[in-house]
């Protein structure tokens, strides 16, 4: 699974006590760059689910912080968002908190000749996830070939 710049650890730092003071979840934080652009992406959940003034309490008060501490030196835009329905697993938490759901699986490269796996989720022991597939075959995967791992929508 993708690793953690030292620009998000920052972030994430300055981020927690403003989430922490409101209840709220931190799914995850991205910096990333596409096309000409740098953005800060901040994902955020609670029970019941985020609404926007929730996103924006939280992207005033992180712009705040932000501007005091200065993290990023590069131009960049944040957003703060909720992680949506397809909400990505990241932490180990995520996994045992979604044991028994229905999750989408993305490979860095082809296992027995596919990248993409769906099935429900076992959990997350010693960094391998384990699913169950819709023929009741349990297939592991090593996380560091895992690109990424999002609830899947199912309709």
């Amino acid at each position: 699974m993708a690793k953690t710049n030292n620009s998000e650890k920052k972030v994430e730092a300055i981020l927690m006590p403003i989430i922490e003071e409101k209840n709220f979840e931190l799914v995850d934080v991205e910096f990333v760059k596409e096309g000409p652009n740098w953005y800060l992406r901040i994902y955020i959940d609670k029970e019941g689910g985020i609404t926007i003034d929730d996103c924006e309490a939280v992207s005033r008060a992180l712009e705040v912080e932000l501007d005091k501490n200065d993290p990023i030196e590069q131009a960049y835009i944040l957003e703060v968002s909720s992680p949506g329905i397809d909400r990505p697993l990241k932490k180990e938490s995520d996994f045992a908190k979604y044991a028994g759901e229905i999750v989408d699986i993305k490979l860095y490269k082809a296992f027995e000749g596919s990248k993409e796996y769906q099935g429900a989720l076992k959990g997350l022991e010693n960094n391998i996830v384990t699913i169950t597939d819709d023929n009741g075959k349990e297939i592991s995967f090593d996380r560091k070939d895992i690109a990424g791992v999002r609830l899947a929508v199912i309709f």
